[in-house]
């Protein structure tokens, strides 16, 4: 596992991403697949990042973050996260690409709230946003039912 820091061009949101490698990286971006959570911009680039620089006398500072986390720690933080949206996905209805349709709906009372998960547009995503539709971003993806490997 490789972690970038990108940033968005449109609003110069900075996020991390994590990836298999930097071709890994390099060909999702290229298929459209890195966009930012924030804002849903798919105009995104590596960021600068700062390297772990060791304590004077060699000494490693101990672990506060994922980045310097032991990647031992690091993969069962991340299974952690991926059971928790499993478990909450569960409980959570496919609408598909009708999600910003559905949210907005629900958020103007037209229909009543339930949690649900789909598809949609950087474009429909930043314009809910905007709006105040309480939506965010899964951390990790999800098929479509059906489409399941």
């Amino acid at each position: 596992m490789i972690v970038f820091d990108l940033r968005c061009a449109s609003a110069g949101h900075v996020f991390e991403a994590w990836f298999g490698s930097t071709d890994d990286y390099e060909s999702q971006k290229e298929r459209g697949l890195v966009a930012c959570p924030i804002c849903g911009d798919p105009d995104v680039a590596k960021a600068p990042m700062a390297p772990a620089v060791p304590k004077k006398g060699g000494s490693v500072a101990p672990a506060t973050d994922m980045m310097s986390a032991p990647p031992a720690a690091v993969k069962e933080m991340l299974g952690k996260m991926a059971a928790f949206q499993r478990e909450m996905l569960e409980k959570s209805e496919w609408v598909g690409d009708r999600f910003a349709t559905e949210a907005r709906a629900m958020h103007v009372g037209d229909i009543d709230s339930r949690p649900i998960h789909g598809q949609t547009t950087p474009d429909q995503a930043a314009s809910l946003a905007e709006d105040g539709v309480p939506v965010a971003p899964l951390l990790f993806p999800v098929a479509p039912p059906g489409e399941e490997n």
